[in-house]
């Protein structure tokens, strides 16, 4: 099954922005995973820390709908890490973990449209691929995922950082 283009972005998805996190940012970014609807799927075992900016693996950004920051994405080198489960992956692949943090804009499609504006930005940057793994109880990020355009490639699988589901985007040219 080939994978579904990407939209393009409207003029209400042209309101997000993407920022990296500095140190400043940090505290936020700590509140933010103590919140319980963050806290039940995001690992507060590995908090925020300054070394965390300066890892060339990963690229750590704030996003924010006309101005306001409300959720947090990153994405990451899948081949950065010996035995990571997307390492099978061409090189210049992508992962990607986000939450939104502010539960008024949780369910209502911000998730789906910032996740495929920041998919687009990696794809227009070369990678062949881009990968998540939620959890696959968490419903709600699963079907974000999908309505994206991510696919399940595997059964749940146990790894270091939890039970996950993986789920891969392939760039549409390959």
């Amino acid at each position: 099954m080939s994978p579904p283009d990407l939209p393009e972005p409207s003029p209400d998805l042209r309101r997000y922005t993407f920022e990296e996190v500095g140190a400043a940012d940090l505290p936020r970014l700590r509140d933010w995973v103590a919140r319980p609807h963050v806290a039940e799927w995001w690992d507060d075992d590995e908090p925020f820390r300054d070394e965390d900016l300066a890892d060339p693996r990963v690229d750590l950004r704030l996003v924010s709908f006309d101005g306001r920051p409300f959720a947090f994405m990153q994405d990451y080198d899948v081949r950065g890490w010996v035995g990571h489960y997307f390492g099978h992956l061409p090189p210049g692949s992508r992962g990607i973990d986000q939450f939104i943090a502010e539960p008024d804009m949780v369910g209502i499609g911000h998730g789906p449209a910032f996740i495929s504006l920041r998919i687009k930005e990696l794809f227009d940057g070369g990678a062949p691929a881009v990968a998540t793994d939620p959890h696959p109880d968490n419903k709600r990020a699963v079907a974000a995922y999908e309505k994206v355009g991510f696919r399940a490639t595997g059964e749940p699988m146990t790894t270091q950082w939890g039970l996950i589901l993986p789920m891969v985007f392939w760039r549409k040219s390959l």
